[in-house]
């Protein structure tokens, strides 16, 4: 019996909604990822993009636990020497809250060529209202 190996043609891509108001950052994050990368489906083939799209809305009402709201910090290099700089989750907030949940979806996802065509497929927005009614979008349960 041989493994079943899926081809461009049998992937079906449907499109979900996903409301990140009083959710969890990592648990929302990590439930994502497994729609993104098409583990959540049975025809799953870990070398082909087998994923589905996910809409999140209202990415500025999602939740951290503990203490991370004063502790937690994002890192990007400049590119120049001594051009490290550090952004904490508050200020992200406030500024890009869409950049949040993007960073940690990305970090859920493979580091290569095929997780990057994996977060393509990811809109984030931070109130309710998104672009995508004529995908006609079906709601996931996180």
């Amino acid at each position: 019996m041989s493994t079943y190996v899926a081809k461009p043609d049998d992937i079906q891509r449907k499109w979900y909604v996903v409301d990140a108001a009083d959710q969890t950052l990592g648990r929302l994050a990590s439930r994502i990822s497994l729609v993104l990368t098409g583990k959540s489906k049975p025809e799953y083939t870990p070398s082909m993009d087998c994923g589905d799209y996910v809409i999140v809305i209202n990415a500025a009402k999602v939740n951290l636990t503990g203490n991370k709201l004063a502790q937690k910090t994002y890192n990007y290099h400049t590119g120049y020497p001594g051009g490290l700089r550090q952004i904490n989750y508050a200020t992200m907030m406030q500024k890009k809250p869409e950049r949040v949940i993007e960073l940690a979806v990305k970090g859920m996802l493979p580091k290569n060529k095929l997780g990057r065509q994996m977060l393509k497929k990811l809109k984030v927005y931070a109130d309710a209202d998104h672009k995508h009614q004529a995908q006609q979008p079906e709601q996931l349960e996180v």
